[in-house]
Order: structure tokens, then sequence, then C-alpha cells
């Protein structure tokens, strides 16, 4: 999650197909949290990562609860969730609907088990589905296939390829394991148009980075009409009080394509920075107030962070490897495992592609692997 630590990152790369079995079977109690206005919020556990809970929220409807996300698909999850439902006088099997502001399985890996026991709808952006579709189909070895390829093209050396090449070759029962399906959106978000939460006027706010098709929810509860009133703001991971969102390639983007998932990231920050925002929900770590604020925050670390990757490219051109092994991260290069090389990548190669697109750094280079250097 943490741009600095790629332990902490959740992206489509993570996930695919769906992230870990289940492996828990118990859980406490959870209480949810009145926050007043009808929305409560219930952490919902992530297990074996330092992120914790998911901050999945439940908004009062008049045909019923309607989730904002739903956690991460595990028994101990599904209890809390169910428990802390239970808490509200409610059950999971009167949720009326899901808004996933992302495809990521931390937010919407226990989709499906809500679904099967309430019959609720789905919504997420367009983007997002269209992902949930890939990572639903593609088989595992190709997206294997895709990270040596990535790898390669980075100029990885070749112990680093062979950690996932190894992966790649392992006997039929590793590399196929029984798939965990995302559950298939039947709904879509629209950027600047209501959700379908009967009774509230909870507005979509397009705000593509963390992954091409992430959304905030805006509880749009002041006096007035339109999008000018004020309210809270269902953040997701897009702003966090603490940590920043994993900003790297989209899921099956090439290192050599034409997204700019930072550029996309900073615009989406603006965004919301203009938005009449009278506190933030975010899905992990704690609520806080002061949106335009910690925007601010965001978008200096990622300045700083482009420019410390400009003073590389200006020293001596480099391949995506060597940025990447040059970038700053929460732990040494040399502790990072080999998926979290992968993720760390992933988020040089956004950066780098960025600066590309501002004219800052160039290719020096068309063989393979390329080198960059500053324009």
């Amino acid at each position: 999650m943490a741009a600095t630590e790629p332990d902490n990152a959740t992206s489509a790369a993570d996930a695919s197909p769906a992230g870990p079995a289940p492996t828990h079977d118990d859980a406490a109690p959870v209480a949810a949290t009145d926050l007043g206005g009808g929305v409560w919020t219930i952490p919902v556990p992530i297990p074996d990562n330092p992120l914790g809970h998911t901050l999945v929220y439940v908004l009062e409807s008049e045909r019923g609860p309607v989730l904002v996300d739903a956690g991460w698909n595990d028994p101990t999850s599904l209890a809390a969730l169910t428990s802390g439902l239970e808490s509200l006088g409610t059950s999971i099997s009167d949720v009326h609907g899901i808004l996933a502001t992302h495809n990521h399985p931390d937010h919407h890996g226990l989709s499906q088990a809500v679904v099967d026991a309430s019959g609720a709808w789905i919504a997420m952006h367009e983007a997002d589905a269209a992902q949930v579709e890939m990572i639903n189909t593609a088989p595992r070895t190709q997206w294997l296939d895709h990270h040596i390829a990535t790898l390669r093209a980075a100029g990885a050396p070749q112990d680093a390829i062979d950690a996932v090449v190894d992966r790649r070759t392992a006997p039929a029962p590793l590399v196929e394991k029984p798939r965990q399906l995302y559950a298939t959106p039947n709904r879509s978000l629209v950027h600047g148009e209501l959700a379908d939460v009967k009774g509230r006027d909870v507005r979509v706010i397009w705000t593509p980075g963390h992954t091409p098709g992430h959304v905030c929810l805006h509880l749009e509860e002041g006096i007035g009409t339109g999008s000018a009133r004020a309210g809270r703001l269902l953040s997701g991971d897009h702003l966090l009080p603490g940590i920043t969102p994993h900003i790297g390639l989209y899921a099956g983007d090439a290192t050599g394509g034409e997204s700019d998932p930072l550029g996309d990231f900073l615009a989406s920050l603006a965004r919301v920075a203009a938005l009449p925002v009278t506190g933030v929900l975010p899905a992990h770590q704690h609520l806080f107030d002061n949106a335009a604020g910690r925007v601010e925050e965001i978008v200096a670390f990622h300045e700083r962070r482009l420019g410390s990757l400009l003073t590389q490219l200006q020293s001596s051109p480099r391949t995506l490897w060597e940025i990447a092994c040059g970038m700053e991260w929460n732990r040494p290069w040399e502790e990072l495992g080999a998926q979290n090389r992968i993720v760390a990548v992933s988020e040089a190669a956004s950066h780098l592609r960025h600066l590309l697109k501002r004219g800052q750094a160039a290719p020096v280079n068309l063989d393979d692997p390329i080198r960059y250097a500053a324009a």
C-alpha cells in the first residue's frame, strides 16, 4: 500500500489471480463504529499484512445497508464483517449493494461472499471492472510470464529473473492452484454521477492512479443542491492519512506503454482537493480532516521522489532495474524478496514514465535493455 514499502503494496500484480487461499477460521466479534448520519465503519482484518485492516463502511439506505468495499477473502475477515453488521441489528443477508472503490483483494475479495448471502449488486468503475475480467480469465502462468518479460526489459540480473522462472516452472499443483475468482460487477460507477444509494446523495469521483478505475465517494450532506454540497469523502486507497498508495504500472501494461499512472494520480489528487470535504473516511489507518492539506503532502512526496530519480539520470544513463535499486524504500533493496522487487520495479516504472511524459527524461538507446538519461 505504501509507496515507499513494497511489502505493503496492493497491486493487481500481487493479486493475480486473486490472492492467497483463506487460512484463518476464527475471529473475535467485531462491533461497528457509528460515525453519524447513517454511516458506520467495520474494521475487517487483512491476515498477515502490516496494514492490519480494511475499513469497510456501511451506508444506511432506504433499501437496506450498502457497503463501501467488502474486505479480504478469508474466514476471519468474513466473520468480522458478519459480526460488525450484526452489531448494527442487521446481517450480511440484508446487504443491498456494494460500492467497490477498486478491484484489489483487500477491498473486493469478500464481495462474492456477500453476494452469495444476500444477492446484493456490485458497482465498480468500468476500468477496474475490465481488470477484474482480465484477472479472472488470465492463467497464473500468463502473469508470471508477464513479470519475467518485464524484468528482462528492465535489465534485471539473471538471479532476479530466475526467482520468477522457478515459480513459472514449478510442478503443476504449485503453479495452477485452485482459482479464487473475483466477483463480477454488474453496475457501473460513473464519474460525476450519483451512485444508486436510495435516500442518499453519494457522488462518484473518478480518481485513477492506484488503479485505472479507482473511485472516491463524496457524501453530499450539506445544505444546497448539486455537487457543490459539502460532505465527507470515502477515499478508498486514494487518500490515506499516513501512507501513500502504491502507484505502479496498471495491470497488463508494458514498460513501453502509453498510460501515465502517476500523472493520473496527481491529477486525481487535485480533483479531490477541490471538493468541499468535511472529513475523510479512508480504507486504512484512521479518519482524518483537512483533505487538501494531505493532498499537498502527498504531491510533495512524489515530487521529491521524481527529483531523486532525475538526479540519478543526470549522473549516468540507467536501466529501469538500476533506477529501482537506487530509489529509497522503507527497507534496503537487498532485503526485498522477489515479489516485492517486482512491485518496486513497477513503481519505479510509473515514476520514470511520468518524467518521460514531462520531457525531463528520454531513452538513450533502443536495444535491450533500454537505458534512460535526463533530457
